[in-house]
């Protein structure tokens, strides 16, 4: 049966028409589709790279709906509010979304459905977020994994649904509702002078992922196990960015993913590991969402780290400026592309938690800030993850050697040449646009000498075992 009252489609961080659930049971439903992006109090809070690249991904899935014929409508203010403003102006019968999965999100969206339930109105999500609803994956006394091994384990297998069609056509209304500029909401306000450094290294929108996914497949993927470590190699997919606002699925990357593994493409399978690693990040917050502020291993709350985010080694790190080349060149990178080798958050974080002995918080924080890639579970499991506070954490005496490191994944000094300037006589372009990048407040120049360490590695190494081994939990 149809249903010719308009569907209101609330858009979120699933900002694509292709494998869309919630989209096509809208178009299925027969009447017009009013698809709407609200700028409520979550994306409000966002840090400053997160909202500015949220804000290019809903421009682009305004366009791309005007292709085929649709809009993107755009309000702000408290979703419940807006959403029944639009059912009252346009007489929608249905408000349909896709799932989102952190705390935040689940209460409103859990009161928006209760409140417009109780209008007459119909009110239901859908998957697409995720492969696997973290409520599906059990371990066999019925518990949730804390383990990723296991988790893989029970996946591996499974049947993922294969990606839904885009729509051939998007019904709609005789009239439409009006719509905000999104240039009003200034969105990308906090990046300053960042934003015009950063833009150049985005992949924007469905079209671009897509691009992305099959580039990666095609000339990548096969030598994926080993050049994935490679900080200075193109070696990777980069589809974090997109992953985070949905403008590509897992499920797509899992089934691009499973037909190279047909084909035999060697590191097919750490791929697929590797989006089955974003799920569980997503599992675990699902199932213990303190994760997101406090420590998942609650008798780490008696660890001595200092918490002071003005100490004068943390601003050294948060500049790029540690006297550590491999740490430095990770987060000058993150000031230019908006992302950073995943090589590069495992020692950056290693060495803030331990060489430094500073609360994991101070540097989740900070990605939160920074990262366009941004996504709530990834950053919090990954941040903990270093620290050891966290589930299948790396243990305590993992300390890494970002010198070392560095001789092991960048013999050549490609990526730490690529991002430092300071004492070269030709810098790369990249290491320049750090400091188009920085804060002026900052105040460095390419000109300015390198700096000495900070924290000596050996003697960052030693003060970190010893803080762990005299732990008394």
């Amino acid at each position: 049966m149809t249903d010719t009252k308009p569907t209101i489609l609330w858009y979120r961080r699933d900002l694509r028409l292709s494998d869309h659930a919630a989209l096509t049971a809208a178009c299925a439903r027969g009447g017009p589709v009013i698809a709407v992006f609200i700028h409520d109090d979550l994306s409000e809070s966002l840090g400053a790279a997160p909202k500015w690249r949220l804000g290019l991904g809903v421009g682009e899935l305004a366009k791309t709906l005007a292709d085929k014929g649709s809009r993107l409508i755009l309000r702000r203010g408290k979703a419940l509010t807006v959403l029944r403003d639009l059912v009252a102006e346009t007489g929608a019968g249905a408000v349909y979304w896709s799932r989102l999965y952190d705390p935040d999100s689940i209460a409103r969206d859990t009161a928006v459905k209760e409140a417009l339930k109780a209008d007459g109105i119909e009110a239901k999500s859908f998957g697409g977020h995720l492969m696997f609803e973290p409520w599906t994956v059990e371990t066999g006394t019925g518990a949730f994994y804390k383990v990723y091994t296991p988790f893989w384990n029970n996946v591996k297998s499974r049947d993922v649904e294969a990606p839904l069609p885009t729509p051939s056509s998007i019904p709609a209304p005789d009239t439409w509702p009006r719509s905000d500029d999104l240039n009003d909401w200034q969105m990308g306000a906090a990046m300053n002078r960042g934003a015009d450094v950063v833009r150049p290294f985005v992949r924007l929108g469905e079209a671009a992922a897509q691009a992305r996914l099959g580039h990666f497949m095609a000339h990548i993927v096969q030598d994926y196990k080993a050049s994935r470590d490679i900080p200075g190699a193109d070696g990777t997919s980069n589809l974090s960015e997109n992953l985070s606002l949905g403008e590509i699925t897992p499920h797509q990357c899992w089934h691009a993913g499973q037909r190279a593994r047909h084909e035999g493409k060697q590191g097919a399978e750490t791929f697929l590991k590797e989006v089955v690693w974003r799920e569980f990040a997503y599992h675990l917050m699902h199932h213990t969402p303190r994760i997101l502020t406090d420590n998942w291993r609650e008798d780490w709350d008696a660890f001595p780290w200092q918490d002071d985010a003005r100490a004068s080694e943390v601003w050294a790190w948060k500049k790029g400026r540690t006297g550590i080349p491999f740490v430095d060149a990770a987060m000058r990178e993150l000031y230019v592309t908006g992302r950073m080798h995943n090589r590069g958050r495992m020692i950056v974080a290693s060495y803030l938690t331990k060489h430094l002995m500073t609360h994991w918080r101070i540097g989740l924080d900070w990605f939160n800030d920074c990262l366009i890639d941004w996504d709530p579970a990834s950053n919090a499991m990954g941040w903990q993850w270093s620290a050891g506070s966290g589930p299948d954490a790396t243990p305590y005496f993992r300390v890494f050697n970002p010198v070392t490191q560095l001789d092991k994944f960048d013999k050549n000094r490609e990526y730490a040449s690529r991002w430092i300037a300071e004492g070269r006589a030709n810098p790369h372009s990249d290491a320049l646009a750090f400091f188009d990048a920085q804060p002026r407040h900052w105040g460095l120049s390419p000109d300015d000498a390198y700096p000495d360490p900070v924290v000596p590695v050996d003697q960052g190494r030693h003060r970190a075992l010893e803080a762990y081994e005299n732990r008394d939990f």
